[in-house]
């Protein structure tokens, strides 16, 4: 039998490695640029109805009304409530259409569909910030612009989700997309700032620099993203770990992050004979993604820290004016904060749930060390500046902690399940599923405290504490199972029980 000659390793390795890179690195910029312009509005709110009598009178009448200088249709008594509708009109938009969005993603290009989505979302933002040049003060011209950025948007997370889980493997999937889950954050960290810029001289452009931003990334992404490895002749990472003899051989581990043919299989067929190629799985349906262990779970516990996370999103700054009494742009700044400590606890919840194997654990003692750190923030948050910065670090990190474990490592780990067996294609449907049952929440928590916030801001914190409550008990099936895993494993390394 002739014995093939080994290939030439490095050079592949390496560009493999680079293409790995550019893909985490695209797909970081993408959703940054997504987050960075769903961020303007919570910015722009306190300028939409602020105090006017702090003002002095209205030049044009000398009017002594607290209104005078608010932006119609916002400058009624109801201001809050429309607030509320701005906010549900993008999220229960964006919560229908991501259950749709993952079944699309499944089927189309990624490219073409994240960039197409990216593009329409910078146009539907730019008409947002448009209806303050074009002196627009009818509410459904507003309304019509979120609902349509809302459902072009869905296009975002499992697209990029999908692209990240097709290059990286289930070992340490929980750090790689912890710090890669940062992008949420830092995406509203420049949204905040961006906006800022613009809050207090012309609203409009605080939306039309992020959407001209978010559509130049569309563009990069349609002419430098690479879907799949096996696109530029890499091997698809390991998404199991099976104890086999080939965990033994460095040269079948390498193949697991190298060019394709470089393990024993795949080298000796293209030296013997070419390979038949294999059928395509089909994608998978949407109430088998519902099936697979774990995925309701985690969908029904996202439903809840979303709810927490996006109230933050949307009602901070205002918060922030109303009790702490800063201007539109300190606020604003302030509140990126939040958006600090949730990058801490994104990397933090997935180098931990890394070394324990524990997704579900890490995510419910997070959510209860959460709650008490919520109500203390309400209560003693605004007590100092140094207070407050510790506190909306510390809280954005435990709120937005399990959120990011739970949409990037959970999500690609319940995408690539084991009972799948091997068919890849259920990637973006289940983080779909995940994320677009999360999008309900994140529709009910702004709504809610546009509707709580009336009766007092104490009312608002006692429903985002109950919320993480229930987000933690609905784990509790998985986390027992979690649990009796390690107490199994730990039975057998003493001998008490045969492996």
């Amino acid at each position: 039998v002739p014995v093939c000659p080994p290939p030439p390793l490095t050079p592949l390795l390496a560009s493999c490695r680079r293409y790995r890179g550019l893909t985490l690195v695209l797909t970081f910029l993408c959703y940054t640029s997504y987050h960075l312009s769903r961020k303007p509005i919570s910015i722009v709110k306190s300028q939409l109805h602020p105090n006017c009598s702090a003002l002095g009178p209205n030049p044009r009448n000398n009017s002594n009304s607290s209104s005078w200088c608010s932006w119609a249709p916002f400058d009624g008594d109801n201001y809050k409530e429309l607030f509320g509708a701005l906010d549900n009109a993008f999220l229960v938009a964006y919560a229908i259409g991501m259950f749709i969005s993952g079944i699309f993603g499944e089927r189309l290009p990624l490219r073409y569909y994240l960039s197409g989505g990216m593009v329409l979302s910078g146009l539907f933002t730019v008409l947002f910030g448009l209806g303050y040049f074009w002196d627009i003060h009818v509410l459904w011209y507003f309304i019509v612009m979120q609902v349509c950025n809302g459902l072009v948007q869905t296009t975002g997370w499992p697209s990029v989700v999908a692209c990240v889980g097709n290059w990286f493997g289930k070992g340490k999937r929980g750090l790689i997309m912890g710090i890669w889950n940062s992008h949420t954050s830092v995406g509203n960290i420049l949204g905040s700032l961006i906006a800022g810029v613009w809050v207090s001289s012309a609203w409009g452009l605080s939306f039309i620099v992020p959407g001209v931003i978010i559509a130049v990334m569309g563009v990069i992404c349609f002419f430098f993203l690479v879907e799949y490895p096996e696109d530029v002749g890499c091997s698809p990472p390991l998404h199991h770990v099976r104890v086999t003899s080939s965990e033994k051989d460095p040269e079948a581990i390498t193949s697991n992050e190298g060019p394709l043919g470089i393990s024993g299989r795949s080298h000796a067929d293209h030296c013997d004979s070419p390979k038949e190629p294999a059928e395509e799985p089909e994608a998978i349906s949407f109430l088998g993604a519902l099936r697979i262990p774990g995925v309701v779970e985690f969908s029904l516990c996202l439903l809840f820290a979303k709810l927490v996370s996006y109230t933050f999103l949307y009602w901070l700054p205002l918060y922030i004016v109303n009790v702490a009494h800063f201007g539109a742009k300190e606020a604003g700044d302030l509140s990126t904060l939040f958006d600090v400590g949730g990058i801490l606890g994104g990397i933090f919840a997935g180098l931990i749930s890394d070394y324990t194997g524990g997704r579900a654990t890490t995510c419910c003692v997070m959510l209860v060390l959460a709650a008490p750190m919520l109500f203390l923030y309400n209560h003693i948050g605004q007590n100092g500046i140094g207070t407050s910065i510790a506190m909306l670090i510390v809280c954005g990190a435990l709120v937005n902690g399990p959120y990011a474990l739970i949409t990037t490592a959970v999500s690609a780990d319940l995408g690539t399940h084991e009972s799948l067996k091997g068919n890849a294609k259920a990637l973006s449907t289940v983080t779909a599923i995940i994320d677009g049952t999360g999008s309900v929440g994140a529709a009910l928590g702004p709504l809610l405290a546009g509707l709580i916030s009336p009766t007092g801001w104490n009312n608002v914190f006692y429903m985002l504490i109950a919320a993480d409550v229930l987000a933690c008990l609905l784990l509790t099936r998985v986390v027992l199972k979690e649990v009796r895993g390690w107490c199994g494993s730990m039975a057998r390394k003493r001998g008490y029980v045969r492996p």
